[in-house]
């Protein structure tokens, strides 16, 4: 993850770390149910219950899109300027039909990593917190992709939105 991401704003900072006190009840419900035997059983729970949120927030956002088939319109409706520098967006591609971006930072990863959940276990994590994207993708009737991802050792994850093909 860059470390060098030093926004040194309030708004910014407040939101990191909203998101990352959140990624911790997540991180530690499914290590405690690991611990217990359960990991199997959490995992399921918790895709469920990230999955339906990323249809609520897909929903939230197509009501509110001016375009909802339009990506790009799409993108300026669910990444806010909070959002984008939250997670240190950058666009490669950002039209009608499609948006790739590269995140530069992930708070809920630096949380995981700041609690002392192993690597693997943070691979888990960010994996299962994708079913929100996903579920947001398919909720907007785009298709998603995710290639890279900072929780596998990359610099950057790499998400993609685009009209179904």
């Amino acid at each position: 993850m860059n470390d060098d991401i030093k926004e040194n704003d309030k708004v910014i900072d407040l939101q990191r770390g909203a998101i990352g006190h959140r990624a911790i009840w997540m991180g530690l419900t499914y290590v405690k149910a690991r611990e217990a035997g359960r990991a199997k059983e959490a995992e399921e729970y918790i895709r469920a219950a990230i999955a339906q949120t990323g249809i609520i927030q897909g929903n939230d956002i197509k009501d509110k899109c001016a375009d909802p088939n339009n990506v790009e319109c799409f993108a300026d409706t669910f990444l806010t300027d909070t959002t984008v520098k939250t997670f240190a967006v950058e666009f490669a591609v950002k039209t009608a039909d499609k948006i790739e971006m590269d995140f530069h930072h992930c708070p809920l990863l630096k949380a995981w990593q700041d609690a002392g959940f192993d690597a693997g276990t943070c691979e888990k994590l960010c994996d299962m917190a994708m079913d929100g994207d996903r579920n947001i993708a398919k909720a907007m009737g785009f298709d998603f992709k995710l290639t890279d991802t900072i929780a596998d050792g990359c610099p950057t994850c790499k998400i993609a939105f685009s009209k179904k093909a």
